[in-house]
């Protein structure tokens, strides 16, 4: 539960795609169940069974080439190949969070529809925050949390599991988070943990953490 990244959000952007367009498709390498795919100049690394954010999914790869499934069609697509495919990408939500001068990512957000500002953090299994916290948004952590203990840089601290109705990060709000309150003045500020980082698709390019989600 140790903070390790980081919140404020220097900006926070989304984008919504969804007409139907001509993607540029190109297959650049293939390794095993791998394929390094080119699509519209931005590349993409997938295993078997992934998809880009855009919705292109790997269905299979052979020595000659990859086999895509593009808005409910799947063609075979050789190595070197370039291919034109008109595809609709599906409605995507986006958000952009840029490291802080300290070298953290820190987000504003809202916790059952109040404002946070919330610490990123990927080594926390779920959102976390301290009892204030807690108190603050109206969260009856001990008449209807369920007692745990968790594991913190320094020592054991006493803890409640609860259920967060809604969390928002931008555009994008998931329903019944798990999170845990410390029953103490840690963490500072509340963590944003893989309980809801967990159900997006995260893209880190070191200066900039990208969160999507389709919808």
């Amino acid at each position: 539960m140790a903070v390790r990244v980081g919140i404020l959000a220097l900006a926070l952007q989304h984008g919504l795609a969804c007409s139907a367009y001509a993607a540029d498709v190109e297959v650049l390498a293939l390794f095993g169940e791998r394929a390094m795919l080119r699509i519209d100049g931005e590349e993409h690394l997938l295993r078997k069974g992934q998809s880009t954010p855009g919705g292109v999914r790997l269905l299979d790869v052979s020595m000659q080439g990859a086999r895509l499934e593009i808005d409910g069609n799947n063609r075979f697509y050789p190595l070197g190949g370039r291919v034109r495919a008109r595809y609709r990408a599906p409605d995507t939500e986006e958000v952009r969070i840029w490291r802080d001068p300290s070298g953290m990512f820190r987000t504003v957000g809202s916790i059952n529809g109040l404002p946070v500002k919330f610490l990123v953090d990927t080594g926390a299994s779920s959102i976390a925050m301290n009892a204030d916290q807690a108190r603050r948004l109206g969260i009856d952590f001990r008449g209807r949390g369920e007692p745990a203990a968790v594991m913190t840089a320094s020592r054991l601290e006493p803890a409640y599991r609860v259920s967060l109705k809604t969390v928002t990060v931008g555009s994008i709000t998931l329903r019944d988070v798990a999170a845990v309150v410390l029953d103490g003045a840690q963490p500072s500020d509340p963590l944003l943990g893989m309980s809801f980082l967990g159900r997006l698709h995260m893209a880190n390019d070191g200066r900039r953490l990208t969160l999507s989600r389709v919808r």
